[in-house]
């Protein structure tokens, strides 16, 4: 693989082993160094209604386990090209409780559905790319 897909990769599984323990918290400046999702994007998220983060004494975030979950959670559906209209309505959804999940499930299904029809397309891009370079008189793969 490339230098680029192995430092997406290493992105993504250093998100899985960052879980703060259960009853652990975390600064801003920790949940992003964790997630890889920057302090103005988390804000940001909370702002629009994605995240609802405890406020210590002096004022400042603590963010959760759960919190966590929920950044990855998002971090992930906006990389698959989710929308945040999407994911505000998956978040309201969560917030009414047991009665949404059927809803909850049709909505992942439908972006998975989304999901699978980009990949088609990016493997036929890749080959397209992969054909030019070979045209060049270069090899597909490094």
């Amino acid at each position: 693989m490339t230098a680029t897909v192995d430092a997406a990769l290493d992105r993504l599984k250093r998100q899985d082993a960052a879980v703060p323990d259960q009853g652990a918290t975390l600064t801003i400046a920790e949940m992003a160094e964790r997630t890889g999702v920057s302090a103005h994007t988390l804000r940001y998220y909370e702002r629009i209604g994605l995240l609802s983060v405890a406020r210590d004494g002096a004022g400042y975030r603590v963010y959760t386990a759960a919190d966590y979950a929920r950044v990855v959670f998002l971090n992930r559906m906006r990389m698959t090209g989710m929308s945040i209209r999407g994911l505000q309505r998956y978040v309201a959804l969560v917030e009414e409780g047991e009665t949404s999940v059927p809803e909850r499930r049709e909505m992942m299904l439908a972006h998975r559905d989304a999901i699978r029809a980009q990949i088609q397309e990016l493997v036929f891009a890749l080959e397209t790319v992969e054909f030019k370079i070979a045209a060049y008189g270069g090899h597909p793969e490094p």
